[in-house]
């Protein structure tokens, strides 16, 4: 018997998320069989409205055996069949289901800058549209995130399934005070971190585009970050888990960096191109639902009393939270600012402190 809370969200991606019309042709991938019960339940709700569904069921271990027997040149070269999709498609619906969140972690970054590279005009091809992305519970996330599957699945269900509405609602207040900003700053553990957003605008995250979610972000400009910013948790993107990552900014500018661990990993990504030194991404995380560390970076970054920066490129495709910084990469790093004596200063009044929503 399927879990009738995949109901519940299939309803709330296909209706809320991505606002299916009659007629419309709708991508749903899934990275593994995992999240098909989530995936039967979607298709099942797009016939009913009279949309086209195609489903793309993949496999993680294709991506591994991909890095290990490409050769570069191979890499490089942009996906036919991919791009093909991304113009086909009106909307995407992406599950991630993956079994082992580190499946990638001994493949050459540079491979893996290489074919970030390559689809950079299939992402920009669907980013322009309507899309929502969520990770649907596996064993491997219950494993990394030490929980039983069953707890896994209470805790997943419990950040997704809500009223999104009324959640936007609760953050339009802080996004009022953050669109009339001009600096912002963050303090904390090893952490004075100042950024200008004048004239640059918020966006509220309220489920639209990730499930879970809850923030709200922007984009600093882009020669403004100054100062020193120490991310207390570790963080894996492409396979690689790096911990203690340790910033300095100048004038927009990562000039000094370290990390306790994989710190030659941090320098390849930094170095992947000139945007990739400079942050796209400034977010506050509001969902309360999610009160542990989960190593997995989207239900993180949402984690209510935390922050993120994003190293890389903007978000161009919004008018609120859009910047102008461009790059192959776009990291996710949070910051816990639930730790005492923490805060985040807007135009120097304190909004968030010791991870408690002041406003």
């Amino acid at each position: 018997m399927l879990d009738p809370r995949n109901h519940k969200l299939a309803k709330i991606l296909v209706n809320y998320s991505i606002k299916v019309k009659k007629g419309e042709k709708i991508l749903i991938t899934a990275t593994s069989k995992a999240g098909f019960p989530l995936v039967q339940e979607i298709f099942k709700q797009l016939l009913e409205k009279g949309a086209t569904p195609y489903v793309q069921l993949q496999d993680e271990r294709l991506n591994y055996l991909y890095f290990q027997h490409s050769t570069p040149e191979l890499i490089k070269k942009e996906s036919e069949p991919a791009l093909f999709f991304a113009k086909w498609a009106d909307k995407f619906i992406t599950i991630v289901a993956d079994y082992n969140s580190k499946e990638l972690a001994n493949v050459d970054p540079v491979k893996q800058t290489l074919k970030s590279i390559a689809t950079k005009r299939i992402r920009d091809t669907m980013f322009v549209k309507k899309w929502v992305l969520t990770y649907y519970p596996t064993s491997g996330m219950a494993y990394a995130s030490s929980m039983a599957l069953h707890e896994l699945e209470d805790f997943y269900f419990e950040s997704c399934v809500k009223n999104w509405d009324a959640e936007k609602k609760k953050m339009l207040n802080m996004k009022k005070i953050l669109d009339k900003s001009k600096k912002v700053q963050i303090i904390g553990n090893k952490t004075d971190l100042t950024m200008d957003f004048s004239q640059r605008q918020f966006a509220i995250c309220a489920g639209e585009y990730n499930m879970p979610d809850g923030e709200i972000f922007g984009a600093p400009l882009e020669n403004s970050t100054t100062g020193r910013v120490y991310f207390d948790f570790p963080s894996i993107y492409q396979g690689k888990e790096v911990q203690g990552v340790d910033l300095y900014f100048e004038k927009g500018k990562v000039v000094k960096w370290d990390a306790r661990s994989n710190k030659e990993f941090l320098t390849k990504m930094l170095l992947t191109d000139p945007g990739a030194k400079r942050l796209g991404e400034f977010g506050i995380g509001t969902n309360f639902s999610i009160t542990q560390f989960m190593y997995n970076t989207l239900f993180d970054e949402k984690m209510g009393g935390t922050i993120h920066l994003a190293l890389g490129t903007a978000f161009k495709d919004k008018v609120d939270g859009r910047g102008e910084n461009d790059s192959a990469i776009h990291w996710d790093l949070v910051k816990d600012l639930r730790i005492k004596g923490s805060k985040l200063l807007v135009d120097q009044k304190v909004i968030l402190k010791d991870g408690k929503i002041l406003v």
